[in-house]
């Protein structure tokens, strides 16, 4: 990974609110940069470069650090710094727990409207795309953004929010297959299968569907860290 992604933050202490959360201003520019990818688990963060981009103080740049440590995304190593987490089997077990109970609680209790479905139907399409022109970045945001929006449909702020700490750090776990050029192929083909199956009304089917989905998911994962 070369410096360029610190280049691309942009300052967090100017405007109207400049002082206001700024901790959290900043966890949110890196949480960024690690949710898109741009920032491979195991990287150390330059304290000194990014304060400098950021245009914040390093007590403010740490406190920020405490925010993504407590969502698992960053951990401190004592006299070598910080480090972007490198996920564990464990770490996708619970990972998945979580994924389970949110997202087949929404498709069981939340209405899906005809604009969400074809929201659903819109992103396989771009995924598809991105399969076709072997756009592994493209697949990923695609499979990020399904299953964002299948948790949206519960109309939930604090629901959305865990959901995009959940994906963040489901990011890390998918890095570590990133040389594998063919791995979110059958995230691509899955999604559209549940899309499929949300768009003809089969709502039960849909949810063991994705159940099974994840299960298996999980399990992959798992298999591919304790091989390494």
């Amino acid at each position: 990974m070369s410096d360029d992604v610190w280049a691309s933050l942009e300052p967090v202490g100017s405007g109207p609110d400049a002082h206001a959360h700024l901790p959290e201003r900043a966890a949110a520019a890196l949480r960024e940069q690690i949710a898109a990818g741009r920032v491979l688990p195991g990287t150390k963060l330059p304290e000194v470069r990014i304060t400098h981009q950021l245009g914040v103080s390093r007590h403010t740049l740490r406190s920020a650090f405490q925010v993504l440590a407590g969502e698992g995304l960053v951990q401190r190593h004592p006299n070598r710094g910080v480090f972007v987490y490198e996920p564990q089997p464990e770490d996708i077990r619970e990972l998945y727990r979580v994924r389970r109970i949110i997202q087949t609680g929404a498709l069981r209790a939340a209405a899906f409207p005809e604009k969400s479905l074809e929201g659903l139907q819109e992103i396989v399409g771009r995924a598809r795309n991105a399969l076709g022109g072997e756009d592994v970045h493209g697949m990923a945001e695609a499979n990020q953004q399904f299953h964002r929006l299948i948790v949206a449909q519960a109309r939930s702020v604090t629901l959305d929010t865990l959901m995009s700490e959940v994906l963040a750090r489901m990011r890390l776990a998918f890095l570590t297959r990133r040389h594998e050029p063919t791995f979110h192929t059958r995230y691509v083909h899955r999604n559209g299968e549940l899309a499929d199956l949300l768009s003809t009304g089969r709502r039960r089917e849909a949810e063991t569907y994705l159940i099974e989905y994840l299960v298996t998911a999980e399990n992959d994962l798992i298999a591919h860290l304790e091989q390494e």
